[in-house]
């Protein structure tokens, strides 16, 4: 299983990101996620630090679903996860198959993104700037695909991004979504 090799920050001036990500990359894709987390019901899944979700993505121009599951992480200072990932064609009956094989939803909710695909030392990159409307702030997940034993070199090439876009250390952030979002619902 590929390793989503991924840092995520907090932006602290988002117009000056999103400005130097148009100009280098271009328009990039507006999309609406609809994420559901699904666990065990004795939480044991989200427990081990393991994740099974289900995201619709509305787009311009279309809509897709997609069924991913998350190993625990691989590095704890990027909080790196293995990553498999497959497009499903129903959405309903996916969520139909994951109760039926006893998953119960977790959490669901809103991130709202703008994607910008680019390649950077032979590498291919995801650059997605997030609002998560149940949270104050704009993020930005920048993620490439890695061997176990290449994870270091991938986050080498995702932190010179970072860097380049003006994103230090101090704003990096392992924070996961669906914690921030249960933090504020409760």
């Amino acid at each position: 299983m590929a390793i989503e090799a991924e840092l995520k920050a907090v932006i602290r001036d988002p117009e000056r990101v999103l400005k130097a990500l148009e100009e280098r990359y271009g328009a990039g894709r507006a999309e609406v996620y609809r994420d559901t987390y699904y666990d065990a019901p004795d939480g044991s899944l989200m427990g081990a630090d393991r994740e099974l979700r289900i995201r619709t993505v509305h787009g311009p121009d279309d809509t897709r679903t997609v069924l991913t599951y998350k190993g625990a992480r691989v590095d704890e200072a990027s909080g790196s996860k293995p990553e498999a990932e497959t497009r499903v064609e129903d959405a309903q009956a996916a969520h139909e198959i994951v109760c039926g094989l006893g998953f119960v939803s977790r959490i669901a909710f809103e991130k709202r993104c703008r994607n910008y695909v680019f390649t950077q030392d032979g590498r291919q990159l995801l650059a997605t700037l997030v609002r998560v409307p149940e949270i104050d702030g704009t993020f930005i997940e920048l993620e490439t695909a890695a061997a176990e034993d290449d994870l270091g070199p991938a986050l080498a090439v995702v932190r010179s991004v970072l860097t380049s876009l003006g994103i230090g250390d101090e704003d990096l952030t392992t924070e996961q979504y669906t914690d921030a979002v249960a933090a504020v619902r409760s």
